[in-house]
């Protein structure tokens, strides 16, 4: 069943980069990856038959996810365009990119959104405890948080946008103001919150979803990719220095972190004297 659910995904971005081609915008993938998440979570329900109350719970949420974030990204497709990483590399491999793109955008993006969709396969098809236990409770709350993190920091970002005033400055203001990347953090907490729903039922291997995702969003597609285009931003080097990358802790506490764990290092050995040598 978990390759039924690669099947479906990898057949639909197919027939979505198709459409890209005749659009000239390969962005569609990016609002296509919460939807095509959430019709791998349906391949696994309707083709098994553990129809328990947790498999219905995960596909909710999954369901509130998928939407939200389809909407919000393709609104913001329709606003802005493609986005600047497809244009650049349009521009870069020119007349192969309409082949290029599918093995870049369009075959690699199902394959990531399938690996990072094992704890929901392992919410939905296995069997677990009848009833929800602590871990179920503690991946509902951690998918609440998520949520709500992601959901407020695009609105933040949104109106920001909106507003013709705030060109070219930082926005550094509600759910910024705590870290850089409040909607990839949001992502990332709301993953583990299916993690833990899917570790309820047994699914340990579930986790490698969200362990890769929060991977690719620090070290790949998120902060860093998109760091490297901010730096050169008026005033993003001085936010970059009071203000977190990822997990949004207060400075206060984050001061106190630093300080505990280089008292728990090893001290450096002094600087030994060079000898001195008698010819």
């Amino acid at each position: 069943m978990l390759l039924l659910g690669l099947a479906v995904i990898v057949g639909l971005f197919l027939l979505l980069w198709a459409l890209s081609l005749w659009l000239q915008n390969s962005s569609i993938a990016d609002v296509a990856w919460g939807p095509g998440i959430l019709i791998v979570g349906l391949t696994y329900y309707f083709t098994s038959d553990a129809h328990t109350f947790r498999a219905q719970l995960t596909l909710g949420l999954l369901a509130i996810w998928a939407i939200r974030l389809g909407l919000h990204l393709g609104n913001r497709n329709r606003l802005e365009g493609e986005d600047y990483r497809y244009v650049n590399w349009r521009d870069q491999y020119e007349g192969s990119w309409w082949w290029f793109s599918y093995f870049k955008v369009f075959l690699l993006q199902p394959v990531l959104a399938w690996v990072v969709s094992l704890p929901i396969y392992f919410a939905i098809v296995s069997l677990g405890p009848p009833t929800l236990n602590l871990l179920d409770y503690a991946g509902i709350a951690l998918f609440v948080i998520g949520f709500l993190f992601e959901s407020v920091a695009d609105e933040h970002l949104r109106r920001f946008r909106a507003d013709r005033a705030n060109k070219g400055q930082v926005l550094d203001k509600g759910l910024w103001h705590y870290t850089r990347h409040p909607n990839y953090f949001g992502e990332s907490l709301l993953w583990w919150g299916f993690g833990l729903i899917g570790l309820a039922t047994g699914g340990v291997p579930g986790l490698l979803g969200p362990a890769v995702l929060t991977y690719l969003l620090i070290y790949v597609s998120g902060v860093a990719l998109l760091e490297s285009a901010l730096v050169a931003k008026e005033g993003y080097v001085y936010y970059v220095g009071r203000t977190p990358a990822f997990v949004p802790l207060p400075a206060r506490l984050r001061v106190m972190l630093i300080k505990s764990i280089k008292s728990k290092l090893p001290a450096k050995p002094p600087p030994r004297k060079p000898i001195k040598r008698r010819y």
